[in-house]
């Protein structure tokens, strides 16, 4: 078994170091402040030859096996690694059980370093077990604190579908309250992007939780969330004259 992840291993490093190219890099570096470090190979071609590979490894390495590899793969930070790591785990949703959640949810502290690579994370493989009842909120509570920025978002940005899909807007605005005063930029972001797409659902709701934080929140949450309000709509939440600024 272990044979077999490395060998699978040796495959895709070998592809992507074979198809290298630096002008991917030199286009995309520019959206990632945190951090990029891509291969830069075509997304079309990695698309089929992902396909192939776990048609041949799938009886091999089954969902277990494929966790292991993907440890490795996010370990590297390379950018189409860390993707494929997603990618063939998202390939087994009827096999989502508790036990691997922390498993998975490990990648965000090993490896996970950009925004683009947290969120695909946080809505293709975390959000599933959300909307499956395989896991809780409460099985999330720790992220809210955690000292990862990036898990920190991820408890955020994993809401947004569940959101989208029925979970109660006060549950989620209960779980996030922890994080309303987060001093990190990508953290308020996600948080931002969150309420932003709770506030389609239940506009009077997530106002109200707005407006209770205006004052004393970073501003990027503010500015994100009401993204999609009218100007008039969006002047209630300034912030009040004499407040004490928060950096956005």
């Amino acid at each position: 078994m272990i044979d077999d992840e490395m060998q699978l291993l040796e495959i895709i490093r070998k592809f992507l170091d074979e198809n290298r190219n630096p002008a991917v890099k030199d286009k995309y570096s520019r959206y990632f402040v945190e951090g990029y470090d891509p291969y830069g190979t075509d997304g079309k071609l990695l698309d089929e030859h992902r396909r192939g590979w776990f048609s041949e490894y799938d009886n091999k390495l089954g969902l277990d096996g494929f966790i292991r590899l993907g440890d490795r793969l996010v370990a590297s930070g390379k950018y189409e690694e860390v993707f494929l790591a997603f990618w063939f785990v998202t390939r087994y949703p009827a096999h989502l059980n508790k036990n691997i959640f922390p498993r998975l949810a490990a990648w965000l502290e090993t490896g996970i370093c950009n925004w683009a690579m947290v969120d695909s994370f946080s809505l293709d493989v975390c959000a599933p077990f959300i909307l499956k009842q395989v896991i809780t909120l409460e099985d999330m509570a720790g992220w809210r604190l955690s000292t990862s920025k990036w898990m920190r978002r991820s408890a955020a940005v994993t809401l947004i579908r569940p959101g989208k899909h029925g979970m109660p807007v006060s549950d989620i605005l209960g779980f996030i309250r922890p994080m309303m005063m987060d001093e990190e930029k990508v953290v308020r972001q996600g948080l931002g992007w969150l309420l932003r797409e709770l506030w389609k659902i239940d506009r009077l709701q997530v106002e109200d939780f707005l407006m209770e934080y205006k004052d004393t929140c970073g501003r990027l949450i503010i500015q994100y969330a009401t993204e999609k309000m009218t100007p008039d709509e969006k002047e209630r939440f300034r912030r009040t004259r004499g407040k004490a600024l928060q950096s956005t």
